[in-house]
């Protein structure tokens, strides 16, 4: 296989890493596996599980020699590990990322590398669970997922190439848009509705009468607030990260949330109605993609 990586770096051995990792190792399409990260603990773990073939020390020691270095790490904390890496990558190495907001991860990385910012490809899987670790990794993670690639203007086009063939290894789609575009979509897709379930289940526990309200939680509670399990953490970042689209569509729901509470203040049944169907037949619409 001519297009096979002969090592791969994965920075951040979670559950999006690691399952890149256990995909791509099925796929055969990688020879060695290198971890690192701050938690030996859980590269220990990536070993035993046969996720990593080995953990690095030290940055310098994770990617010498490295064709693929993926930075699967929350998006607050690249700046740093973009610092550290710009002074050991090796000459031939590609890099990307996989994180959910690309505007403030591309200007850290053009301001870490300097010249080989050519060499990095910002991207995004659109996959997930709520769980977190590399334990909750699974290999097939992707396969008939998206993949965004948002590269600039500078970006090396064989580069580009590199990393759309290892997402495609995984069964992944892989489509390129501009950082903001990407940036503004998530926002409104994945973005907004985390901060709503985070938002509904620390409201409902604030409530003095919060232990019976959670004794009667049925399906549609937990399916709406199942994301709120997530790692408080990265989200934390993405907020911060992306706040200018978030804020965007943060206040686009607050005021179709605020034509809701008139329509029940003043008993409008067939705003209700008229709403209700609307957004039944889009989720109908959306089940054939899901």
């Amino acid at each position: 296989m001519t297009d096979v990586i002969n090592k791969l770096c994965v920075v951040g051995v979670g559950l999006i890493g690691g399952s890149l990792a256990r995909s791509l190792r099925d796929a055969r399409y990688v020879r060695e596996i290198v971890g690192y990260g701050r938690s030996l603990g859980n590269l220990q773990q990536a070993m035993e599980l046969g996720v990593i073939d080995s953990a690095a020390v030290s940055v310098g020691e994770a990617v010498r020699n490295a064709d693929m270095i993926v930075l699967a790490l929350p998006v607050g904390t690249m700046p740093e590990i973009l610092q550290a890496l710009a002074p050991v990558l090796p000459d031939a190495a590609v890099m990307t990322d996989v994180g959910s907001v690309k505007g403030s991860v591309i200007a850290a990385a053009r301001a870490a590398l300097g010249s080989r910012f050519a060499h990095f490809v910002p991207g995004h899987p659109i996959a997930g669970t709520e769980q977190s670790g590399v334990a909750a990794s699974l290999p097939d993670l992707f396969v008939e997922r998206r993949v965004i690639l948002t590269p600039e203007a500078e970006t090396d086009k064989s580069a580009v190439d590199k990393v759309r063939a290892m997402w495609q290894a995984t069964g992944a789609e892989v489509v390129a848009m501009p950082a903001a575009e990407h940036d503004a979509l998530l926002a409104a897709s994945s973005h907004l509705p985390h901060l709503l379930a985070y938002a509904l289940v620390d409201m409902l526990v604030r409530r003095d009468d919060h232990r019976a309200v959670f004794d009667c939680i049925a399906g549609g509670f937990r399916d709406f607030t199942r994301i709120a399990a997530s790692d408080p953490v990265m989200w934390r970042d993405i907020c911060l990260a992306n706040r200018t689209a978030i804020l965007d569509v943060l206040r686009q729901y607050r005021d179709d949330l605020g034509d809701l509470v008139q329509a029940v203040e003043r008993g409008d049944g067939h705003w209700l109605l008229d709403t209700f169907n609307r957004a039944k037949h889009a989720r109908d619409a959306l089940n054939k993609k899901l």
